[in-house]
């Protein structure tokens, strides 16, 4: 079905890759963001007694974070080298952990999805719009809710034109040679900074351009990685903050809370399960 499609798709970036190298510059600092990350969005202090389902664990962090933060958790991931990396973190920091399951599946393989049970949060970060099939993979990420639990996922902003551009930059990443790609993406994530920059200086403000590359990203990344995952994500979808907030109230769920993206980037939005009447 589309999880074929995916395997089959010589376009498809290699994320795993992209996170091995990631796990080399991994702290505490990092793991940490990460975990307020969490708990900003979800609400929380602590994920003590909670289910937690990492739909596409990539480099193993966000897992991590909610480990340690008390949750019991399953990851997985399609790509083999993401699963390597969440397994890598799991030896590092929780080994032998019966509480930390990592497996190896696909977000549009249904019958797999189904037979890893319900969960107090499901999470999927920047996944979902890269597996080539989005909604089914929204529906069988919600379909894993259990009652009263929460959903927290992240969705490329629908920018219109501007988007199906970036459709097309990233299937030029994908589709150039080694180094070559690797050279393209640098060059042009550099260039699109440095305009950037001189657009904020032109206007006296150049710190809201340089502020966000001097600090710590968001959940525990790093600009670097981030720039290779933003040139290279490969199947690329995306959807607007509204549709996406229409789309889980006629599944039965409440937003309950969100960022949505200004521009290119992720509408962050939380949703909770609401009792059947």
């Amino acid at each position: 079905m589309a999880s074929t499609q995916i395997v089959d798709d010589p376009n498809r970036f290699s994320f795993g890759e992209n996170w091995s190298n990631f796990l080399k510059v991994l702290d505490e600092d990092r793991i940490r963001e990460s975990e307020n990350a969490l708990k900003t969005m979800l609400g929380v202090n602590d994920l003590q007694g909670r289910t937690f389902l990492d739909i596409g664990s990539g480099s193993g962090l966000s897992s991590l974070a909610a480990r340690r933060l008390g949750a019991e958790i399953v990851s997985f991931d399609f790509d083999p080298q993401s699963v390597a990396c969440t397994n890598e973190l799991r030896r590092r920091y929780f080994s032998d952990d019966p509480s930390w399951k990592v497996l190896q599946g696909s977000a549009l393989d249904t019958n797999f999805m189904n037979s890893l049970g319900k969960f107090d949060i499901v999470y999927s970060w920047g996944v979902l719009h890269h597996t080539g099939a989005m909604w089914l993979g929204i529906e069988n990420a919600l379909q894993r809710v259990a009652p009263n639990g929460r959903i927290f996922i992240a969705i490329y902003n629908d920018q219109g034109l501007k988007s199906r551009i970036w459709w097309l930059i990233k299937w030029f990443y994908n589709v150039l040679p080694w180094p070559l790609n690797k050279m393209y993406g640098y060059g042009l994530g550099s260039l699109i900074h440095l305009l950037n920059i001189l657009r904020y200086t032109i206007k006296l403000q150049p710190m809201k351009a340089i502020g966000p590359l001097l600090k710590k990203q968001r959940r525990g990344m790093t600009v670097r990685y981030d720039l290779l995952d933003w040139m290279g994500g490969m199947p690329f979808e995306f959807a607007a903050y509204e549709v996406l907030d229409k789309y889980f109230q006629a599944h039965g769920f409440r937003l309950v809370n969100g960022s949505k993206a200004k521009s290119l980037g992720c509408h962050e939005m939380v949703f909770e399960k609401q009792p059947v009447s």
